[in-house]
């Protein structure tokens, strides 16, 4: 174990070769397909990113490579311990669709087998919440948003509609009037149940609710049904803004959980990088008296957001205790992408036709019009 900044580190990091890992490939070939689409202006490089998401795709459904890359191995599993693979084998083929236009990962992202093993259609809470282990919300809406702009039909649209009907379904139990989830008194969605490092999760429900509402807006669909209810996507953006201005600082703490952002903001966060102050030479072990240092970060890390407080809306800015202080990855990409999707800046709603590039035609295109008629 060490505390010393990355570009200090000089003892061996061995990388580790898995001969089996269908959650992983499943996820790095969703990254590298979803990528391609973002580059198709750069036609060679976005098919070099579909070269190999449709390389990586393959091992991830090789038939006996079927185990959990984390099973068993002693510097994954209590960390980032995979549950499940068959949410990544959707996320993935869903974005290869996109990338490529080849029906056959539509055809296999819609197979009644692969939503059943993947639980897609279950109502347990944890299903509900989009995370680094969990990628069915994210799936089964990137699906919805097929059924609602292309409407594919026959085979796909059974399975489709579930997934769509599933979506709507996840967006009712983030609403406060439900009561799926706990709240904070403060107002914070609770999707970990297990204390603190609520922030990331919630960041991913208003990501994935305000996309929802967009996709309704952009096809002049004025809501939803939760039950029997119906209701307007305005209630998606309410949900979505509330929680990025709880993170930002509306919070019993009247902080923000940003770093950088506002007047007060956590000065102890877990991060090697930020709390080593500079010209010092610490070996690993050494470095962690700069853990225990209760002196404030001599560096912040400016935009990361912490893991945020506990149930009690208490935080307590301490960077021994990761599960408040630490900044991750996962949470972040959460957060930026809630407040891609919230902002005016760009333009509200998203565009509904540049994603679907590379899909060919449906349906064969109609005939041109006769000529005039000359009498």
């Amino acid at each position: 174990m060490c505390w010393t900044r990355p570009e200090d580190i000089h003892e061996p990091r061995p990388a580790q070769i898995a001969s089996s890992a269908p959650e992983l490939a499943g996820e790095i070939a969703a990254a590298l397909a979803a990528a391609s689409v973002v580059f198709l202006d750069d036609a060679d490089y976005s098919r070099k990113l579909v070269r190999g998401a449709r390389t990586v795709f393959e091992f991830a459904r090789a038939e006996g490579r079927s185990s959990s890359y984390s099973l068993g191995n002693p510097t994954i599993e209590p960390y980032y311990n995979s549950t499940d693979y068959h949410d990544e084998l959707i996320w993935g083929s869903a974005w290869l669709f996109y990338a490529t236009g080849d029906y056959d990962y539509l055809s296999y992202a819609t197979t009644d087998k692969l939503a059943e093993d993947a639980n897609a259609f279950q109502r347990t809470p944890r299903l509900r919440v989009l995370s680094w282990d969990n990628k069915l919300p994210a799936a089964m809406l990137l699906l919805t948003r097929m059924r609602l702009f292309l409407s594919p039909g026959y085979p796909y649209e059974e399975t489709l509609t579930r997934y769509h009907v599933a979506t709507g379904l996840t967006m009712c139990s983030y609403l406060d009037r439900y009561s799926f989830f706990n709240r904070t008194k403060g107002g914070l969605i609770q999707l970990n149940h297990v204390g603190a490092r609520d922030l990331g999760l919630a960041a991913n429900a208003a990501f994935v609710a305000s996309v929802f509402a967009d996709y309704l807006n952009a096809t002049a669909a004025p809501g939803w049904y939760c039950g029997g209810d119906f209701l307007r996507t305005d209630v998606l953006k309410q949900f979505a803004t509330s929680q990025m201005e709880y993170i930002l600082g509306a919070n019993p703490m009247n902080t923000s959980y940003v770093v950088g952002y506002g007047a007060k903001f956590p000065r102890h966060v877990y991060h090697r990088g930020a709390s080593i102050p500079p010209n010092t030479n610490d070996s690993c072990r050494e470095g962690f008296r700069w853990l225990y240092a209760e002196t404030p970060n001599p560096n912040n890390i400016t935009g990361a957001m912490v893991g945020g407080p506990d149930r009690f809306d208490k935080f307590q800015d301490v960077r021994s205790n990761f599960s408040y202080t630490e900044p991750s990855l996962a949470a972040n990409a959460g957060l930026v992408a809630a407040l891609v999707s919230l902002t005016s800046s760009g333009g509200f709603g998203v565009e509904k036709n540049a994603i679907f590039s590379s899909v060919p035609p449906l349906y064969p295109n109609s005939p041109p019009p006769p000529p005039p008629w000359k009498p």
